[in-house]
């Protein structure tokens, strides 16, 4: 469910926390209010939040300032979260967005991916990638996280590491359900040229 924590155990790091603040450009002070509002004073790298307190802020944003803020913030995820460090591909880039995702949320203190033995947790849904030809990726999210920012992500994502693709784009597909309609996941689909 949109802006509903899965668990209402989860943690987000502060790191992807201060997305919001790193996403909101000059707008910086709006979200440190939104974020304090909602539950999380001054957040810093290395420190843990709720994600429900979070996502309380995600749809304060959504309420009041609205998509291509969200869109910003999920933009800044890949500068601000962690992820894998083997990305040299869109594909590899693509694929690592799960293992982020896992890697900087954890649940009774226990991030949902370990590097060390590969091993994913369950417990938030996921960004599932899949291969549909040479230069098509489709990502299918069931998180609790609002559309304009997943695309967000996914689009810095393809950016970031185009490997050897060109003329990125990246869409919300049309012919799928959609969490901002109260489905349980939204299809994004990402093509490129050789």
């Amino acid at each position: 469910m949109l802006f509903q924590a899965i668990n209402p155990k989860v943690e987000v790091n502060g790191e992807t926390v201060l997305s919001i603040i790193n996403g909101m450009g000059f707008a910086k002070a709006a979200g440190k209010s939104i974020l304090s509002d909602n539950g999380i004073v001054d957040p810093q790298p290395g420190h843990w939040y709720l994600q429900q307190s979070w996502l309380n802020a995600f749809k304060e944003i959504a309420d009041k300032i609205g998509d291509a803020t969200l869109k910003a913030i999920g933009k800044s995820i890949p500068e601000s979260a962690q992820f894998p460090t083997e990305i040299n591909s869109i594909e590899n880039a693509l694929f690592s967005i799960d293992i982020a995702y896992h890697m900087n949320h954890r649940i009774e203190g226990k991030p949902l991916f370990d590097p060390a033995t590969g091993k994913l947790s369950e417990g938030i849904g996921h960004y599932k990638a899949e291969k549909k030809s040479e230069t098509l990726i489709t990502i299918t999210c069931d998180n609790p996280y609002p559309d304009a920012f997943d695309l967000g992500i996914i689009d810095a994502m393809a950016r970031k590491f185009p490997g050897n693709a060109h003329f990125i784009k990246v869409h919300q597909s049309t012919n799928h359900e959609s969490r901002s309609k109260g489905d349980k996941s939204s299809l994004f689909e990402v093509s490129w040229q050789l």
